[in-house]
């Protein structure tokens, strides 16, 4: 099932090109690391996930420096794998795929925003794929699932790395997400680098850079 993609949906304009550029010399600018925070049209999306989003936001802009709990399955699905091989995952995405939509960390591991009803299907297309033997254990938060989101505001201070952390911050109120035939491309991609002797992570910074994240701007 390796040709099952089409290759129409990693196909990017000039100036998406000329966008991922910029993108990644910024991120290998040590000086521009910062904290990603999430914008006012980024949390409406966020709790858009729940029942009365309104009453959501405002108990959470209480706490903005707090992680909330959010069902999956509306706004969203997450995708959680083990943090090195969603780093590869995030490689291919943005350098050879149309991009990721939100991302965050958290215990280790890093939850992949996807579109809803991605958790259902992703596991069946693995199974069908036969590099699906190569991808580590993934949990798949749909329907009937909650999941941690990472807070408002970046905590500071003594132990502000220690919980949930946006890697790729949401910002818009209707964010791109990439759906499990992107997530299943990904997956296959990051399989076969994984099998290789010289392994390119060129997105991110070197593992001593601790809790420091970044917000890349393209798709989210």
């Amino acid at each position: 099932m390796s040709a099952w993609l089409d290759e129409t949906l990693l196909t990017t304009s000039e100036p998406e090109r000329r966008t991922r550029t910029d993108i990644f010399a910024l991120l290998r600018e040590e000086s521009c690391h910062h904290a990603a925070e999430v914008t006012a049209p980024g949390a409406g999306w966020l709790v858009s996930s729940e029942a009365y989003p309104r009453s959501a936001l405002a108990l959470w802009e209480t706490t903005p420096t707090s992680p909330a709990v959010l069902p999956c399955g509306t706004a969203f699905d997450v995708v959680n794998v083990p943090d090195i091989f969603g780093r590869r995952m995030l490689d291919q995405l943005w350098s050879e795929g149309p991009g990721s939509g939100p991302v965050a960390m958290h215990r280790g591991r890093m939850m992949l925003f996807a579109s809803p009803g991605t958790a259902q299907r992703l596991p069946s297309l693995l199974d069908w794929e036969e590099w699906g033997d190569a991808v580590p254990p993934l949990l798949c938060h749909g329907t009937g699932d909650a999941v941690t989101i990472p807070p408002l505001t970046p905590a500071t201070g003594e132990g502000a790395g220690s919980g949930p952390r946006w890697v790729v911050a949401p910002d818009t109120r209707h964010p791109w997400l990439p759906g499990p035939d992107v997530l299943l491309w990904a997956c296959v991609r990051a399989a076969r680098t994984g099998s290789s002797s010289s392994v390119r992570i060129s997105i991110f910074p070197p593992a001593d850079q601790g809790a420091k994240v970044y917000d890349v701007s393209r798709r989210r």
